[in-house]
């Protein structure tokens, strides 16, 4: 039962991720610069990013008992994803409003590849020991 329930944790996180990530995309290669969430970026990557970072390492502590090579996949897949988007987001910075701001995007960055790496690590060790 605990098995699936990190099943289940890990395959909202990975659904989370494609959902905002299509949401990021439509963004940029719409013209209004709108994607199909209401939101702005901050309300996005609070409602649907913390929760992806977060949930597969839950699924992970809950699980640690229990050995499944499919939820290390999953929990490696998760991590992946949150990498790839840290990486465009740092792709698709703006060096104009960067410059004005005076903000640091790869220090704004960093937690998401560290937290992106951290469940690459955990998916690993769930692998191993299973």
């Amino acid at each position: 039962m605990v098995l699936v329930v990190s099943l289940i944790l890990t395959g909202i996180a990975i659904g989370l991720l494609v959902i905002y990530g299509s949401d990021v995309a439509v963004t940029y290669s719409s013209d209004s610069g709108e994607g199909f969430i209401p939101f702005d970026h901050q309300t996005r990557g609070i409602g649907l990013g913390l929760p992806a970072l977060i949930l597969p390492i839950v699924a992970f502590f809950i699980s640690r008992k229990k050995s499944s090579k499919g939820l290390g996949i999953m929990i490696i897949i998760a991590g992946i994803l949150i990498i790839i988007g840290g990486a465009v987001v740092i792709g698709n910075a703006d060096p104009e409003q960067i410059a004005k701001s005076g903000r640091n995007v790869v220090s704004e960055t960093a937690p998401l590849v560290v937290a992106g790496l951290i469940q690459i690590g955990l998916g690993l060790i769930k692998i191993k020991n299973s």
